[in-house]
Parts: C-alpha cells; sequence; structure tokens
C-alpha cells in the first residue's frame, strides 16, 4: 500500500486523482493540502504542506508555481518523494527542483499521461528511420480555447525526444507566413489549434514521397493525467534521490 499527500487537493486535478485513488486498492490518499477547503474530505486537509504531520510514502502535486518552494522544503526535510506536477515553474524554482532532487526522490515530467510518455519512446525509434530516409516532421497540437501557451509543452516535449536523436541539428518553426522559400529539410513545424473544450490531441507527422506516417494521442478528459502521476506515486516508493521522469515508470 502506498500512502500519499494530494498538494492542491481541491483543484480540479487533486479532486480528480482523490476519485482515482478511491477506486484503487494499491494506494490510499492519507492527507491533502489547500488554502481553501470546505470540509467535505474524506481526508485531513492542511492549509499548507508546512503544516502536515501525516506520514506518506509520497507526494503528488498539483497546485500552483508560489507553493512549490516550500513544498521542496517540505520534501526534502521529511524525505518525502515527490510528484511534481506544477507547471510555469521560474528559472530559480527548476534550479531549486534539481538541487532538491540530490536529496530525495523527485519525478517531474512535461506530461503525465502514459501514452504520451510511451509515444515519446516510439519516436525516438521512428526518428531513426525515417529521417535519414528524407521524411520532414511536422507536429499538430490542438487544445481548449482557454490554453494561454502555443504550442503546447507536450508538443515542445515531443519535438525534443525527435531532435535528441538528430543531434539537436532540427530548427523549431512555429510561424511561416512570412517565409517565401520551400521548407528546408532540418526543420520541425509546430502548428497549435485552439477550441471549445479540447484536453489534448497531439500528431507527429512523418511526410516522406508517397507516403505519411502519422502518430497521434487524444487525451479525452484529465482522468489521463491523474493516472499517470498515481503510477509515479507509487513507483517514487522507496526510491534514492534523484531527479526521475515518466520513462522510468513506464521502463
Amino acid at each position: 500500500m502506498t500512502k500519499v499527500i494530494m498538494h492542491g487537493c481541491n483543484g480540479k486535478m487533486g479532486k480528480t486523482i482523490a476519485g482515482l485513488i478511491a477506486t484503487d486498492d494499491s494506494i490510499e490518499l492519507v492527507a491533502g493540502v489547500d488554502a481553501f477547503d470546505d470540509g467535505s474530505n474524506a481526508f485531513p486537509v492542511f492549509k499548507t504542506i508546512a503544516d502536515c504531520d501525516v506520514e506518506a510514502d509520497a507526494i503528488i502535486d498539483f497546485s500552483a508555481a508560489p507553493a512549490v518552494d516550500g513544498l521542496l522544503d517540505y520534501c526534502v526535510e521529511k524525505q518525502i518523494p515527490c510528484v511534481l506536477c506544477t507547471t510555469g515553474l521560474s528559472e530559480q524554482q527548476l534550479a531549486r527542483v534539481n538541487e532538491a532532487s540530490g536529496k530525495v526522490a523527485i519525478l517531474k515530467s512535461a506530461n503525465m499521461s502514459l501514452g504520451i510518455n510511451m509515444l515519446l519512446k516510439l519516436l525516438k525509434e521512428a526518428t531513426q528511420v525515417l529521417a535519414p530516409a528524407g521524411f520532414d516532421i511536422e507536429i499538430v497540437e490542438k487544445h481548449h480555447n482557454l490554453k494561454v501557451d502555443a504550442p503546447s509543452g507536450t508538443a515542445l516535449a515531443l519535438g525534443d525526444s525527435i531532435n535528441e536523436v538528430l543531434n539537436n541539428e532540427y530548427e523549431y518553426v512555429y510561424d511561416r507566413s512570412a517565409r517565401r522559400e520551400k521548407r528546408p529539410v532540418k526543420e520541425i513545424g509546430f502548428s497549435a489549434v485552439r477550441g471549445g473544450t479540447i484536453v489534448g490531441d497531439h500528431d507527429v507527422i512523418f511526410a516522406g514521397a508517397d507516403e505519411v506516417i502519422t502518430f497521434s494521442h487524444t487525451a479525452y478528459s484529465k482522468a489521463v493525467f491523474g493516472k499517470g502521476a498515481i503510477q509515479a506515486a507509487k513507483f517514487l516508493k522507496g526510491k534514492p534521490a534523484g531527479l526521475y521522469n515518466m520513462s522510468d515508470v513506464i521502463g
């Protein structure tokens, strides 16, 4: 049994994860942390992580960037591994994450979906074969109309996975509207669609002469990210200090 603390328990992802844990006999939610609480949770809720005195095997974090500094201090002090899912961290905070990972296990990933992380692995294999054969590479991502950044962090992670195989020689192109020239070979194009309530849709296109291969991933609900975070928490239990990601979870 893995005992976890949910940091940001009353947010959308916090509630989603709490619901998923309630149906999983191998993991238990022993406490939550949230500045706002109406007392409806079946577990104790603390206003800050520093107030929490409940023992746990791991912490799952879906909170806000300002709360991450205190969380890292707590994890190091209590020696509790952390699945760090909060986005928008500053460069200074990312440096603190790296520093803390030298003292306690921390898992951080651009996307917690098991499917996306499997796709990252598959793309490396495909790139080794298709890029030398002259296939052009394009990434199209679609998200809801409330998303403010473009391209998505996941789309960039997919591009990075491909470019790593290519010795980071390919340029990322986000806009071709001002360009009047044929497509260079060594580039990866990114296109972003925003509309409606699309949770997350990513297509990686390898376009060659007379054939196209497309790798696609569609998230139909935020539950896919919650399931990945739960798997990550189980994985981190008892792990030594270090900076982990979802590729470690899927093996």
